[in-house]
């Protein structure tokens, strides 16, 4: 299934226009995610809309929009009301203006997105406002309304296409003066900054996002696939201790240490890790739903069949493309 757009319509670099589509750049989709089931039958929670004082179950169109100004208290707003202050949108995303990356706070950052030209017109003016922008080594700045609010977006060249990155506003961010003043001026030794910077250093190399592994997302795989083959909860490892380490400076030694001096390891262990070296390290960002096995049978009659089984692998692990169907 194509991708769908979340929004549609022009971009405009002064007399310069194109169609373009905006699509999100990120997904939540692929992480596992649990539904609320009643414990006795196994069926699905479902959440009723009540009065919160007499307890009955309200009707969508009684339902309304208020604004807390006090206890019980509340400014009620029409639907009305909220539809004639909407901003229309102009459909066209105006760039104001072009400013320097470094410029562009982190804080302010909110999601990326594609933008891309929509249909088969206004390539060419799509890649003149791109390599334009491209050319400057800056970003460029310009609003889009979106769900009826308006946003700054910061648009700046990606491959063929363009990167937008929606921004918050001023008020939306805290400033950093009440967390920080608390924070003691400490006076730092040549010597402690030395070995910290030497720790650093052995520490440096390009950001690989493949060499990361969602920990978490990888353990509720692992304990669904036990589960659903009857097998025991995986017990949970206690953690490593490194002793207490109360001086700063021996931190700091000892940190050095532990990065140029590995640990022995077995045999076994150091022959498996001669085997492992040149290999890619394994992507476990690119669908790490895809591990999850095939569900077969249901309620408590598919756990005591699964458990007779003998358990399946999960090592190459097959996404279909729609949703398994359960058997009976």
């Amino acid at each position: 299934m194509a991708p769908r757009a979340n929004w549609k319509g022009f971009l405009r670099l002064s007399l310069v226009t194109c169609p373009v589509a905006l699509y999100p750049a990120t997904s939540d989709t692929e992480k596992v995610s649990f539904n609320q089931i009643n414990r006795k039958t196994g069926h699905r929670i479902k959440y009723a809309k009540v009065d919160a004082d007499t307890g009955e179950e309200v009707a969508n169109e009684d339902i309304m929009k208020g604004y807390k100004v006090d206890t019980d208290t509340y400014i009620e707003v029409s639907k009305d009301e909220l539809d004639d202050i909407a901003l229309e949108s102009t459909r066209t995303i105006e760039i104001d203006e072009f400013v320097p990356r470094p410029d562009i706070d982190s804080r302010y950052v909110i999601r990326p997105y594609y933008l891309v030209p929509d249909g088969k017109v206004g390539h060419d003016a799509f890649a003149v406002i791109r390599e334009t922008i491209r050319s400057m080594n800056k970003v460029a700045i310009g609003r889009v309304v979106l769900t009826n609010r308006e946003h700054i977006i910061a648009l700046e060249p990606l491959d063929k296409g363009l990167m937008g990155t929606l921004l918050r506003y001023p008020y939306e961010v805290r400033s950093e003066k009440e967390y920080f003043e608390d924070i003691q001026d400490v006076k730092i030794t040549k010597d402690m900054l030395d070995l910290a910077k030497h720790i650093v250093e052995q520490k440096s190399g390009s950001f690989e996002p493949e060499q990361f592994e969602d920990r978490y997302e990888q353990a509720l795989i692992d304990l669904i696939n036990q589960k659903r083959n009857g097998l025991g909860t995986p017990t949970k490892a206690a953690p490593k201790s490194t002793g207490n380490v109360i001086n700063l400076m021996d931190a700091l030694k000892r940190s050095l240490a532990g990065e140029t001096q590995p640990a022995p390891a077995a045999k076994g262990q150091a022959k498996a890790q001669e085997k492992s070296k040149g290999k890619k390290p394994r992507k476990a960002a690119a669908g790490q739903r895809e591990m999850l096995l095939p569900i077969s049978g249901s309620g408590k009659r598919a756990a005591k069949e699964t458990a007779k089984e003998a358990p399946k692998k999960a090592e190459k692990p097959v996404r279909t493309a729609t949703r398994a169907k359960k058997a009976g």
